[in-house]
């Protein structure tokens, strides 16, 4: 894996907080099959199935049980099988080869999806979601893609990103667990 770009946050995972205008790569990283961007952290899927992690960790998007900072990658805490992972902006998501999905980082808008708005430090699986073939991440909202075609979100709804129909432009309205997206059937792609 290789990075460049801003480094205060040790997001490029090479060990130091300078900015790079060239690509650097990542310390002891070998065997990755996707990478994955959050806001400030970095994320990585070894063809074992785990989930490395580095950079930022003020809420614990680093999944290693801590909040503290990493300047290179560490192994998320107590997952295997992952077969996709996308990075929010302080949370991560893992999606597990039995269609499951697992999430951890700031919970401030249920973007979790464990029905609390309690920050996670290390993984938990969100709540009632099965059959999930896709995820992704939003700034604070949460997307899954499931094998009958439809799509189920999660967290901040401030400007209706959940697609529920809800009222939209409030700060506090969110789900803090899964909801499915209304009228939308046949879904390939998140």
């Amino acid at each position: 894996v290789w990075a460049w770009g801003i480094n205060q946050d040790r997001q490029l995972g090479d060990g130091t907080t300078i900015n790079r205008s060239t690509p650097v790569q990542v310390s002891g990283l070998t065997g990755i099959t996707a990478i994955a961007g959050g806001g400030f952290h970095s994320i990585a899927l070894k063809d074992d199935g785990t989930v490395w992690t580095w950079g930022y960790n003020s809420s614990g998007q680093l999944g290693d049980g801590t909040t503290i900072n990493r300047y290179t990658p560490v192994q998320v805490n107590g997952l295997t099988g992952i077969i996709a992972i996308d990075g929010g902006g302080e949370y991560t998501i893992a999606l597990k080869d039995n269609g499951t999905v697992w999430t951890w980082g700031n919970n401030s808008f249920g973007q979790i999806g464990d029905g609390t708005t309690i920050n996670r430090y290390t993984p938990i699986q969100v709540s009632g979601l099965t059959g999930v073939t896709a995820v992704a991440a939003g700034g604070s909202h949460t997307i899954a893609l499931k094998s009958d075609g439809t799509v189920w979100v999660w967290g901040h709804n401030e400007y209706g990103q959940l697609g529920d129909g809800m009222k939209t432009e409030c700060w506090e309205c969110y789900s803090s667990t899964p909801i499915q997206v209304n009228g939308l059937t046949g879904i390939i792609a998140i």
